[in-house]
């Protein structure tokens, strides 16, 4: 017999295609008899079309193309016969799907195969119309099933509920014709239309909120019984798993109750007796039991309250937490992660297991562990967890310390209960993982030290000693050198010790060896290297004995190939030697950096205004409470002149902070033309600034980080240059010509200046927000006229109300002229899908001493009423 005749059994060609060596054999093969088919196609008389289908199908399966052999499947099941009508439907149900267009040609056969007499034939029907249905064929076919439902056999009225689930997923709006049928099915004896109809009940209440108040009060007590009768049920060998009598409707049944409980107290408390006679009966150490369990818990913690079958739920969790399966207690962390919101008290029980997850060796269940641990952790228990988990920091992964790490910080920084306590940990931490902390948080750890003024003896020297252990961790180095080169005068002399502290004997030499050692550290990075050079500069008018050394330390780096470091070397051995006048001034200690305004900075913008008039102080991070830096502006006497001008050099610019020179002074001085007579003058006459206004882009953040030696090539004395040009291009400078110029770079200075006045990009700012409300401010002005700020404010609604009559009013103090646009519209759409935008421009004639300060009242309808929403704004950017 011909291999590739029609009359090849599909047996042989199957054996055909596995005696391929190659694929290109293989292809060869299916070439051919998909050639042999496509001439058998047009043979009308052909007794082999189901042969030829079946092949089609393996050769589908096996992933080749067969769309040719799609009219096939419904001349087939156009047959009068059984056998071609069920190689017909396979074929439908595999080769085509529900997007196919030719499906609209088999509507009509499946609605007579659901009306057929044989009853095996209506099966086929079903099959495939629960598997292919689309939209157009549900809605067709709908009431064929619907009759199916109350069919006398039983296997049909199985296959008519799985049916009648994909045609409500299908057409939701069709969910009302099943209702009825679908509760009269969960009276059923017969295990499999019990089991589908439990399905489609569960499936209507999740469509239609009709279905679900329908079968809440109509079936519920049926369903709890029920539930009853299968756990009290005796040994039944066929639905029997592994000792468990009938899982499958176990979870079915559950899953249903959940749904019907979920908001509901009445239907909860039916079912509350018998979920607790589940969690309690069933056994834990079979897999089946486990899922029983593990939905029996999802459905306590579903429905509405019961303390008890709660915490009964949470045990379970944490038994699960001890079995030896890591899929298990995946999904107990998993559940934990959701219980903890409605009774951590019961999840903090558990605990010490859960701590014993972060240390699994499953990447997953680490993971998922760490996040449950960072939810447990409060007030209490805070010392406790980050003793522990700070000790497993030790020996964990290096894949994982940098997960670890980060929560780490996060706990310490977020439940702090005092700086001693925040500043050992995160010491600790550095010592440990100091290459995975991020940049911001070894910056915000700098400045809770720069605020706790009774611990700055004690930290310089914990970092002294934890730095000489741990050389290799590039964060503890600099913040061991930021504090050396702040605090090295405590360190040597011994000033602040504690009580907790061991004695210490640091000489000034020993001080220098530790930066140097850092310095010159195969692991130092740039940032790292340029925080060493600016520590040795603030020593060398600490420690006058080691002056000569530190110089020859800089000097090592003048040659070096990076800009950064050679010209930091430059300047800092031309202060050393060339300017000692100006050295002390430059190497003060640095001042108390602003907690507030750097916690707010974190956090991405600048805090918006409250509308409550209470607030008066900012609780930090670390526990203490801090008074607010400016106090508003009484809301009631907004015209008065008083209003409070932030001060620029204080919290804003860190790189005044860190060389520590008031550079208020000097442009005060400038804009009266006074003359200048203090160390800051010559500081500013060797910088050059009394002759160009040089244009900068540095913001106060980036001075910080030009302070602590961040990659960028311009030095920090050049930085201070830029940042304290504000002087307008208007004013003629005072400075000319007052005094030579210094050149801190050898001759190598730049040889024109640009003498124009640039405007400065400003940052939005969230002026203010609500639980309903958010307001943003984007602001520009126009060159020249550097009093007159241009607002764009935009508002949009949080909630999911429409607001209407949207009116916002505003009113300044009178030194400040305030002209409003109309408003963009006076409906603000809900859930954020628009925004209403209104334009603003204030004039400020004491531009350059006062800042803008704003009361502002937003008045909307929220369902026909009144709402009124006012605050204060004082956070306007600097400069306008």
């Amino acid at each position: 017999m011909n291999p590739f005749s029609s009359e090849t059994r599909l047996r042989d060609m199957i054996r055909a295609i596995r005696a391929c060596k190659t694929a290109a054999e293989e292809r060869a093969v299916v070439r051919k008899e998909c050639a042999t088919i496509r001439a058998s196609v047009s043979d009308s008389d052909n007794d082999y079309k189901h042969r030829n289908l079946a092949k089609l199908m393996f050769i589908h399966m096996l992933g080749y193309p067969t769309h040719f052999g799609q009219m096939e499947c419904l001349k087939l099941i156009a047959a009068p016969g059984f056998p071609d009508k069920r190689i017909g439907y396979l074929g439908l149900m595999l080769l085509l799907d529900e997007r196919q267009e030719v499906l609209m040609l088999v509507t009509n056969s499946l609605k007579q195969d659901l009306n057929h007499a044989n009853q095996y034939i209506v099966g086929l029907a079903l099959c495939a119309l629960g598997n292919i249905s689309s939209a157009e064929m549900a809605r067709d076919l709908a009431p064929e099933v619907e009759r199916l439902l109350l069919f006398r056999d039983p296997n049909i009225r199985k296959k008519a509920a799985l049916c009648s689930i994909r045609i409500i997923k299908k057409v939701p709006d069709l969910a009302e014709n099943f209702v009825n049928s679908a509760a009269a099915l969960l009276k059923e004896k017969h295990h499999g239309v019990l089991l589908t109809g439990v399905q489609l009940c569960t499936d209507l209440c999740k469509v239609s909120a009709e279905a679900l108040e329908y079968i809440r009060k109509r079936c519920t007590e049926g369903l709890v019984k029920v539930l009853k009768d299968v756990v009290n049920s005796p040994y039944v060998p066929e639905y029997d798993v592994s000792g468990i009598a009938d899982p499958f409707l176990h979870i079915r049944l559950l899953r249903l109750l959940r749904v019907l409980g979920h908001g509901d107290a009445d239907a909860s408390d039916c079912m509350n007796d018998i979920l607790a006679q589940v969690a309690s009966k069933t056994e834990s150490n079979k897999n089946a039991g486990n899922a029983i369990l593990y939905e029996c818990v999802e459905t306590i913690m579903s429905i509405e309250d019961n303390s008890g079958l709660r915490v009964l739920a949470i045990n379970i969790l944490g038994r699960f937490l001890s079995n030896r399966d890591n899929n298990i207690r995946y999904v107990a962390l998993n559940m934990l992660m959701r219980a903890i919101t409605v009774d951590s008290q019961a999840v903090q029980r558990h605990r010490a297991t859960i701590l014993e997850c972060v240390k699994e060796s499953d990447a997953s269940i680490r993971k998922r562990a760490l996040e449950l641990v960072y939810l447990l952790v409060n007030e209490n228990n805070v010392k406790l967890l980050t003793k522990d988990l700070i000790d497993y920091l030790e020996i964990s992964d290096q894949e994982f310390k940098g997960d670890l790490t980060a929560r780490i910080c996060s706990i310490v920084e977020k439940f702090s209960p005092e700086k001693i306590w925040y500043i050992d940990q995160m010491l600790q931490v550095l010592s440990e993982a100091g290459n995975y902390v991020k940049d911001e948080v070894w910056h915000a750890l700098i400045v809770v030290i720069s605020n706790a003024s009774d611990l700055h003896g004690y930290t310089v020297r914990l970092l002294y000693r934890a730095v000489q252990k741990s050389v290799d961790q590039g964060v503890l180095v600099r913040v061991a050198v930021w504090c050396i080169g702040e605090y090295g005068d405590m360190l040597v002399n011994s000033v602040g010790t504690l009580a907790i502290e061991e004695p210490i004997t640091v000489t000034e030499s020993d001080t220098i060896d530790v930066i140097e050692t850092a310095i010159k550290h195969h692991t130092s990075d740039l940032t790292t290297q340029a925080m060493c050079l600016i520590a040795l500069l603030k020593l060398s008018c600490r420690f006058p004995s080691c002056s000569e050394r530190i110089q020859d330390i800089i000097v090592q780096n003048k040659g070096s190939l990076v800009l950064e470091l050679q010209q930091r070397s430059i300047e800092f051995n031309s202060i050393i030697q060339k300017h000692q006048n100006i050295r002390s001034a430059l190497c003060e200690r640095m001042p108390v950096l602003d907690e507030s305004t750097y916690s707010v900075r974190r956090a991405g913008s600048l805090p918006a205004a409250a509308s409550s008039l209470q607030a008066s102080a900012v609780t930090l991070s670390n526990g203490v409470t801090k008074p607010n830096a400016a106090p508003l502006v009484d809301l009631l006497d907004l015209s008065s002149d008083d209003a409070p001008v932030p001060n620029p050099s204080h919290g804003n610019d860190f790189l005044h902070d860190l060389l520590g020179v008031d550079l208020s002074s000097g442009l005060s001085q400038a804009g009266t033309n006074q003359p200048q007579k203090s160390g800051t003058d010559a500081l500013l006459d060797l910088l050059s600034i009394g002759t160009t206004p040089a244009p900068s882009n540095f913001s106060a953040l980036d001075g910080l980080s030009l302070g602590q030696g961040a990659d960028t090539t311009v030095s920090a004395l050049a930085g201070l240059a830029s940042t304290s040009t504000a002087i307008p291009a208007t004013q003629p400078s005072p400075l000319v010509g007052s005094s030579p110029v210094l050149d801190l770079l050898n001759g190598f200075g730049p040889s024109e200046h640009i003498q124009e006045e640039s405007v400065p990009a400003y940052p939005s700012i969230v002026a203010f927000e609500s639980n309903n409300l958010k307001m943003t401010f984007n602001f520009s002005k126009q060159p020249g006229n550097l009093q007159s700020t241009h607002i764009e404010a935009t508002f949009i609604n949080k909630s999911s109300n429409v607001y209407s009559e949207f009116m916002f009013q505003a009113a300044v103090p009178k030194f400040l002229q305030l002209h409003l646009d109309p408003a963009s519209s006076n409906t603000l759409p809900a859930s954020g899908e628009g925004s209403i935008t209104q334009k603003l421009r204030v004039t400020n004639s004491q531009h350059g001493k006062k800042s803008l300060v704003m009361r502002i009242r937003i008045a909307y309808k929220l369902n026909n009423e009144d709402v009124l929403e006012q605050g204060q704004i004082s956070n306007f950017p600097h400069g306008l």
